[in-house]
């Protein structure tokens, strides 16, 4: 082990590894990263037989790090960024390419407040383009190619191989003088299908058997604010977005417990090799920012 240690370690074939462990497949990595997938192997085997462990293992569900693997990762993304880093402020040429990125429009105000500026003040070469959809939309998006990385929330359609985030805090919402009547259909303020929180409320409902109707739909999350504000009706919405004139509903009211929900991090499959360090880049600094945000 100790002579495993005094030899150099190969960056491409760490920039492959990381690619393998993000994209949790072999030929997906390979092909984000314009090789073979005999070259990759080739490369990560070189890893394990200079560090003397096993890093990942094949399984019917792709590769799969081992506890080995798991710690190198971390290392591995810090030590890349570093590299990368100083050849771009020694060369004088900093990140490029372009970044699609998605985001859920109920968490846009802590991302694009700050964190996309200051990105474009680091890397001012880069091409961003931001969207704002509802999560399930963005994970659907994300599959056809359209989006460079999202964050999403892992429903109501689940993507599998994302770096967990935060988790969400929804809350049933009414107006601060609402009155509800336990015999009637809960009236409803919600965003169109592909919402998680929508899926969140409906279920809870359908499983105590509560009756509900939708008095009011939109895709802007400030109309369903406004919508629950003027009393018109109750929603799902993150706890921090509770505004002087709503309050949380829950037990008194009759409401049944919302499940848990977590934003996550995705990365796409079809990000160019130019752009993927500025793709790289900012989902760092999403992690960074936002990674102990719940």
């Amino acid at each position: 082990m100790a002579e495993a240690l005094t030899q150099t370690l190969d960056l491409e074939a760490l920039r492959s590894f990381v690619a393998v462990a993000r994209l949790g497949s072999l030929a997906a990595a390979a092909e984000q990263r314009h090789r073979t997938v005999g070259a990759l192997s080739m490369q990560i085997k070189r890893l394990e037989t200079h560090l003397g462990t096993r890093l990942m293992i094949r399984g019917a569900r792709g590769m799969t790090l081992t506890a080995s693997g798991d710690a190198l990762l971390g290392e591995a993304r810090e030590l890349l960024r570093r590299h990368d880093g100083l050849v771009a402020r020694i060369s004088g040429r900093g990140l490029s390419g372009r970044v699609r990125f998605g985001m859920p429009e109920d968490f846009a105000s802590h991302l694009v407040g700050r964190l996309l500026p200051d990105f474009l003040a680091r890397h001012p070469d880069v091409v961003l383009e931001a969207v704002t959809a509802t999560s399930g939309q963005l994970a659907r998006r994300l599959e056809r190619g359209d989006l460079s990385l999202i964050v999403a929330l892992d429903r109501p359609h689940r993507l599998s191989g994302g770096e967990r985030l935060w988790r969400t805090s929804p809350v049933w919402a009414g107006a601060r003088d609402l009155s509800l009547s336990a015999d009637a259909p809960l009236p409803l303020a919600l965003h169109p299908v592909d919402c998680p929180y929508r899926q969140l409320g409906i279920e809870a409902l359908e499983a105590e058997r509560r009756p509900w109707h939708a008095v009011f739909t939109s895709t802007s999350i400030h109309a369903l604010e406004t919508a629950v504000e003027a009393g018109l009706a109750v929603s799902i919405l993150e706890q921090d977005r509770l505004t002087p004139a709503m309050r949380e509903l829950g037990d008194a009211e009759g409401l049944p417990r919302l499940a848990d929900c977590h934003a996550e991090l995705h990365y796409g499959r079809g990000v160019s090799a130019t752009s993927w360090p500025a793709v790289e880049a900012l989902g760092e600094m999403i992690r960074a920012r936002l990674g102990h945000r719940g």
